[in-house]
């Protein structure tokens, strides 16, 4: 009797169970659930996580410009995060391969264009600008060409620079120079530093900054590398001990033992605060430098800029775009890469090109954005800023001019600056200090080459 009582208990209690199952299964059915969520979830936006490597002014253009994004398109969000300079933000991204911690997108200096394609980590934009039929001809050729590699788009254009002459025109009034008439060759530079030096100061300096020779070689319309500048086929070997780079670096020692160029080191902060202070009357620096420098010299003296100087007999040449691109990054959803794309997108309009061109002195990547108000003005208060689209412009269509592509192109760039080093400090000669840095640059392209997966 107490077993069948004790029965009888458990079956009235999962009886009671049972029914309140029922119940609750009744009210929250898959019928009438699924349709809610599924509405909730397509009512979240999607989120954005933007790389980049932009401080101070750039930072601060940066997060207005995710900040208009999200409030005119508030179906995607875009987060932006400051990862450190380009090499740093570059290792972290190696750091989070097969990880989903990494961005949708990351701003990526030039130079760390090939590694960004032998990765396999990036959708090419190419693949959004085919689906969309996006138009490409809006875009300044010259800078799209450097991204363009085996015929297609990898990466969009961001922020983009070239490197400009300054110069002071109230000292080469008083050096008895023409001071609206700029040195345009390797030889008349020469002259104006010399005319320029006095009391045993040099007139001029530049930094020892490996971009300038890179400059240096598609002025002259010479390749850095070889395989068409590493275009036609990945590059094998490097041309940085052929006759424009000895041409160039003998150049530069040669003023630097006459006493007319000073050594002011890797820096190119150094040589800007030395120009703005009447220290020297020219120096080589960036376009994107040219805001800073303006006000640098608060008055003080008239601005004047020209174009990077080449030797007297490089009949043609140009400026390879410096500065950096947006990759979209394959390990996200497709939904992500697509928000992504229509980031970009925004980015390019003409409007936003000129509101960031103003904001940061990089060109802007849209030939339509010189007819917004807002960026006519500015080259109206900074007419200096001509000189570099007219160079821009004026720049050969060339592998030269194109820029150099391969995967070591960073450690390059330090060897590079330790061979024009040991040369001005008087430790080796122009063509032995070359060879040995050729030498070392050719090793790290084949061991990098090896890497790469066919």
């Amino acid at each position: 009797m107490k077993r069948r009582g004790t029965f009888a208990l458990i079956l009235a209690a999962l009886m009671l169970i049972i029914s309140a199952c029922g119940t609750k299964t009744e009210t929250s059915s898959p019928v009438s659930g699924a349709p809610a969520d599924a509405a909730a979830a397509a009512a979240q936006p999607i989120q954005l996580t933007w790389w980049h490597s932009m401080s101070g002014a750039g930072e601060k253009a940066i997060n207005q410009l995710a900040s208009d994004f999200n409030t005119s398109h508030p179906e995607i969000q875009v987060k932006a995060i400051y990862q450190g300079k380009y090499d740093e933000s570059l290792n972290k991204l190696k750091a989070s391969r097969g990880s989903d911690s990494g961005p949708d997108l990351i701003q990526v200096y030039e130079i760390g264009s090939k590694f960004m394609i032998d990765s396999g980590m990036i959708t090419p934009v190419q693949q959004f600008i085919d689906k969309d039929k996006f138009d490409l001809s809006q875009l300044e050729p010259n800078i799209i060409r450097y991204y363009t590699i085996d015929g297609k788009l990898n990466a969009m254009p961001f922020n983009t620079s070239n490197p400009i002459l300054y110069y002071n025109k109230d000292m080469f009034k008083a050096a008895g120079l023409d001071p609206e008439n700029p040195p345009k060759t390797y030889e008349e530079f020469e002259l104006a530093a010399k005319a320029l030096s006095k009391d045993g100061k040099p007139g001029a300096s530049m930094a020892i900054y490996g971009w300038f020779m890179e400059q240096f070689f598609a002025n002259q319309n010479e390749d850095y590398v070889n395989n068409g500048n590493g275009r036609s086929a990945a590059a094998t070997e490097s041309m940085l001990n052929s006759e424009a780079g000895v041409k160039t670096l003998t150049w530069w020692k040669k003023m630097i033992d006459e006493k007319t160029l000073s050594n002011l080191g890797r820096n190119t902060d150094d040589t800007t605060a030395a120009f703005t202070a009447q220290q020297i009357g020219m120096t080589l620096d960036s376009t994107a430098g040219l805001r800073k420098i303006v006000e640098g010299s608060g008055g003080k003296f008239e601005l004047g800029t020209g174009f990077l100087p080449r030797p007297a007999d490089a009949k043609e040449g140009g400026v390879v775009v410096g500065g950096a691109s947006l990759y979209i990054m394959n390990n996200k959803s497709e939904a992500q890469q697509q928000a992504a794309w229509e980031f970009i997108k925004y980015l390019a309009t003409p409007e936003v090109q000129a509101n960031w061109s103003v904001a940061t002195g990089y060109f802007p990547i849209t030939t339509a954005a010189y007819d917004q108000q807002v960026l006519k003005d500015n080259m109206t208060k900074y007419p200096q800023f001509q000189t570099a689209v007219d160079q821009l412009h004026a720049s050969a269509d060339s592998t030269a001019t194109s820029g150099a592509v391969m995967g070591v192109f960073p450690e390059a760039r330090q060897i590079v600056e330790g061979a024009i080093e040991t040369v001005l400090n008087g430790q080796g000669a122009p063509q032995e200090a070359l060879d040995a840095a050729a030498q070392q640059i050719t090793e790290k392209i084949k061991q990098y080459n090896s890497t790469v997966k066919k």
